[in-house]
Order: structure tokens, then C-alpha cells, then sequence
């Protein structure tokens, strides 16, 4: 196996368990949102985070200074942006319809990379791109017509979290330092958010506490791997495979919130898994392509 291809595999493998440990997160984020408000969740949360951070940096001595601080801290400010915008989402709307407007977030990668990073799609990719954005279609609720305040909420998570991941692919170009990709946006979440702690505390059980620590344990990793991925491909392959949590968003919303995935679902989770499937196989074939066309 090349080089590239080698790549291209690690880093679809590690956007499948960034999957995984996201859609955790976001199934706790559902099951708490509605008892305690966001800076309560998030505060306590991005606290946790930063100090795994600090610990493992101190472990591996792995800095966390970054040359490319202004791309950080537009990275720190849209992640900020992003987790409050989702909050509200997953309080306003169904589990499942947040992912409509997760959704999203391929094809405004796809047409962000090209300009802001110099990693324009190819011709091949727009038709993949096409294929899920018609899973998307499949995936909307049955006689949901209107919007409302929730989907104003997803839909700036969506533009917001997109604006951070393309920030976090182009730090990652330039150095790798994926603790510092953790700790900063945290940092920056945490300072946020205790801002508006006083004003909204209000005291947590035991079990809830836990349910946090769990929950800043799955985005420390999720993060993580994140940036990982995010070094390894460019934004326009790794968000549409960022779509697989779907498949964990519906097993999650089945078993703990019994909402039940109807047929144009089922139907949507497989076209938008092709899609994605289908980018990373052809940017893994890209560089044996491009050589023979040399």
C-alpha cells in the first residue's frame, strides 16, 4: 500500500471512530439538554476537557503553542458558536433532524476548500457529493414543512461547525499538534461559558455529574481523533464520512429516546454512507490516477 493510500485508510478509519465517540457526546447532550442550561453543561464540560488536555500534554510533552494562532482562534471562536448552536438544536428538535442540517456540512466543505484552502473537489466528488446530498432528501421527516427556531439553531451549528473543521484542516497542514486543537477551542468554550455560569447554575445530582464527566471524556477523544483525521484528509472527504454518526445517531435515538427511523430513512443513511464511501475511494486512487496521467 502507498503512502497516500495509507493515508487515505488511517484517516477514514479514525473519522469512523471520531464517529462513534461524537455521536456518544451528542446522545448525552440530548439527554440532559432539557434539565440544565448550555453554559452549565458546557463549562463544566470544556473544564474537564482542557484538564485532560493539560495532563496529556505534561504525559507526552506534546506542546501546546501553535504557529498559526490567528487560524486557531477563529477555530476557538466557531467551535464556541457551534456547541451552543447545537445545544439549542438537540433541545428544539428531534434527534434525528439535527443530522439533516449535519448533513449539510460535506457540501459547504466542498465549496469552502477550494477557495480558503487550495483543495478544490473534483468532478467525480461533486457527482458523490450529489448522491448524498440526495440521502439528505430521503432523510427529511415525513409532512415537515415548516421551520422553526430549532432549525434556524442547526443551521448555524452546521455553518459554524464547518467553519471549524476547514480552520482545524488548515492548522493541521502546517503542524501537528492535534492536543493543542483540543485544548484551545475548550479553553476558549470553558471562559465562554463561565461567564454566564452564575447566572444560570443550578445544582446537579450526582448522576448528572457523572453523565458530564462522560461527556467530556467522549469529545476529549473525539477531538482528538478529529484533528488526526483532519491531517490526514482534506475537509471535503473527511465531513461527508462524518455522516456514518448518523447511523449511530439513529441506533441512539431508537434505543434511548424510542424514535423510531422510518423506510426514506433507512433509505437516506445508505445513500449518504455511499457517498462518502465512495470520496474516500477516490482520493485514495487519486495519486496511482494522476501518475498515469502524467
Amino acid at each position: 500500500m502507498t503512502p497516500a493510500r495509507h493515508a487515505t485508510v488511517t484517516g477514514a478509519a479514525l473519522v469512523a471512530l471520531y464517529t462513534a465517540m461524537i455521536s456518544a457526546a451528542d446522545g448525552i447532550t440530548k439527554l440532559i439538554a432539557g434539565g440544565y442550561a448550555a453554559p452549565q453543561l458546557f463549562a463544566l464540560s470544556s473544564a474537564l476537557v482542557v484538564g485532560m488536555a493539560l495532563w496529556a500534554a505534561r504525559r507526552t510533552g506534546q506542546g501546546l503553542a501553535v504557529r498559526a494562532r490567528r487560524s486557531m482562534a477563529l477555530r476557538a471562536g466557531l467551535t464556541v458558536v457551534a456547541a451552543l448552536a447545537f445545544f439549542q438544536a438537540f433541545r428544539l428538535l428531534p434527534f434525528a433532524d439535527v443530522f439533516l442540517f449535519i448533513g449539510l456540512m460535506p457540501l459547504l466543505a466542498a465549496a469552502l476548500s477550494g477557495p480558503l484552502l487550495g483543495e478544490p473537489l473534483r468532478p467525480i466528488g461533486w457527482l458523490a457529493l450529489s448522491l448524498g446530498a440526495g440521502g439528505i432528501l430521503c432523510l427529511m421527516p415525513d409532512g415537515q414543512v415548516g421551520l422553526d427556531a430549532g432549525h434556524g439553531w442547526a443551521l448555524l451549528a452546521a455553518t459554524s461547525g464547518t467553519g471549524s473543521m476547514l480552520a482545524a484542516r488548515h492548522i493541521a497542514r502546517a503542524e501537528r499538534k492535534p492536543l493543542a486543537q483540543v485544548f484551545w477551542p475548550n479553553l476558549a468554550l470553558m471562559l465562554v461559558m463561565g461567564v454566564a455560569l452564575p447566572f444560570v447554575w443550578q445544582p446537579m445530582a450526582l448522576a448528572d455529574l457523572a453523565w458530564i464527566a462522560a461527556y467530556a471524556l467522549c469529545l476529549f477523544g473525539a477531538r482528538y481523533v478529529c484533528a488526526e483525521a483532519l491531517r490526514l484528509l482534506p475537509a471535503f472527504v473527511a465531513t461527508p464520512l462524518m455522516n456514518l454518526q448518523f447511523v449511530w445517531m439513529v441506533g441512539i435515538g431508537l434505543a434511548g429516546f424510542g424514535e423510531l427511523p422510518a423506510p426514506g430513512t433507512l433509505l437516506g443513511v445508505a445513500l449518504v454512507i455511499g457517498s462518502g464511501l465512495w470520496l474516500v475511494a477516490d482520493e485514495a486512487l487519486a495519486p496511482a490516477r494522476d501518475s498515469l496521467r502524467a
